[in-house]
C-alpha cells in the first residue's frame, strides 16, 4: 500500500515538472519570436526589384503630397542649443529673442547690484536683477564693430574664458579668426604683459608682437589681473559684466549674463564672425596692395 502510493505521488511529480519544462521552453520560444528581428526578403528577381521600386515611389508620393500640410520645421532651420557654439550668428542678424533664449537677461541677487550698473538694469523679479537687454544688443553690435575694425587693421585680438565651460567657445572663437585669433583658455599668468621680457625672454618680445591689439573677456572678474594689465598696457578690452560687476573696469562692456554657458558662446561666436570678417577685408587689402606693387613699372 505504501509502495504504490509512493509511486504514484513520484509519477504526479515527474507529469508536473514536465509540464513546467514544456510551458518554459514554450514561452522562450514566444518571446524570441515576439522580439526577434524580421528580415527583409532579398531581391533576387526582376519583379521583386520591380515591386521594390513601385513602394518606394508610393512612399515618395505619399511624403510629396502630404508635405506641404505639415510642419516645415526642420534641424536646420529651426534653434538647436549647439548652434551658439559651432553655428554663430552674424552682427546683423542678432536678436532680442536670441539673447532671451540664451538667458542673457538674467542677473546676480538684487542686494549684489554695483551702482553703477543700475543704467543696464530693467527691473527686479523675485530678488534677481533683469538685465536690460535693450541696452545690451547696441553695446554688442558696438563691440562686434571695434572687433571687425581691429582685425581689418590686420590686428590681433585675443579670447579670455577660463572657466572650464568656456574653453570650447574661446577655442572655436579663436579659429574662425585665423592667425589673427589667439585665447586664454587655461589660466592667465601674471605679467603676461607687463613683464613680458621675463615671459617670454628679450629676443621674442622684442622681435615678435607680444601685446594683442584687443582683448575680449568672457569672465573678467576672475582675470580682473588681466584687465589691469589691458589697462596698463593701454589695450583695449571687451567684456561681458554682469549686475555685480562695475561696467567701467572694461572699455567696451556688454551687460549679460557672464554665468551663462550659451550666453557666452553667442557673445563669443558673434565677436569672431565679426572678427573674421574684418580678416577678410585686411586679406583682400592686402591683395589689392600687392597687385598695384606688381603693376608698377621697375625703378633702374
Amino acid at each position: 500500500m505504501a509502495t504504490s502510493l509512493a509511486r504514484s505521488l513520484a509519477a504526479s511529480a515527474a507529469r508536473s515538472v514536465r509540464r513546467t519544462r514544456l510551458s518554459t521552453s514554450t514561452a522562450a520560444q514566444v518571446r524570441h519570436s515576439s522580439f526577434a528581428r524580421v528580415e527583409e526578403k532579398p531581391l533576387e528577381t526582376v519583379d521583386d526589384w520591380t515591386n521594390f521600386q513601385l513602394k518606394r515611389a508610393e512612399y515618395q508620393t505619399l511624403i510629396d503630397t502630404f508635405s506641404e500640410y505639415g510642419s516645415t520645421q526642420t534641424r536646420n532651420n529651426t534653434f538647436q542649443p549647439h548652434h551658439s557654439l559651432h553655428r554663430p550668428v552674424a552682427p546683423s542678424d542678432i536678436t532680442l529673442s536670441a539673447l532671451i533664449a540664451s538667458g542673457a537677461h538674467f542677473g546676480h541677487s538684487q542686494k549684489r547690484m554695483n551702482p553703477n550698473f543700475v543704467p543696464y538694469a530693467y527691473g527686479v523679479r523675485a530678488g534677481i536683477t533683469i538685465i536690460d537687454l535693450d541696452h545690451t544688443l547696441p553695446l554688442l553690435r558696438r563691440a562686434a564693430q571695434v572687433v571687425r575694425g581691429v582685425a581689418a587693421g590686420g590686428g590681433s585680438v585675443v579670447f579670455v574664458g577660463t572657466r572650464s565651460d568656456l574653453r570650447p567657445a574661446v577655442r572655436l572663437a579663436a579659429e574662425r579668426m585665423g592667425k589673427q585669433g589667439y585665447h586664454v583658455g587655461e589660466r592667465w599668468l601674471p605679467g603676461t604683459l607687463t613683464n613680458r621680457v621675463q615671459m617670454f625672454g628679450p629676443e621674442v618680445a622684442g622681435d615678435e608682437q607680444v601685446i594683442p591689439d584687443l582683448v575680449v573677456f568672457l569672465n573678467p572678474i576672475p582675470n580682473i589681473h588681466a584687465v589691469r594689465e589691458c589697462a596698463l598696457e593701454h589695450v583695449p578690452t571687451i567684456g561681458i559684466v554682469d549686475s555685480n560687476v562695475d561696467p567701467r573696469v572694461v572699455m567696451y562692456p556688454i551687460p549679460a549674463n557672464d554665468e551663462s554657458t550659451r550666453t557666452a558662446e553667442l557673445i563669443a561666436g558673434l565677436l569672431s564672425v565679426a572678427g573674421r570678417e574684418g580678416v577678410a577685408i585686411y586679406q583682400e587689402e592686402q591683395a589689392k596692395a600687392a597687385a598695384r606693387a606688381a603693376k608698377r613699372p621697375p625703378r633702374y
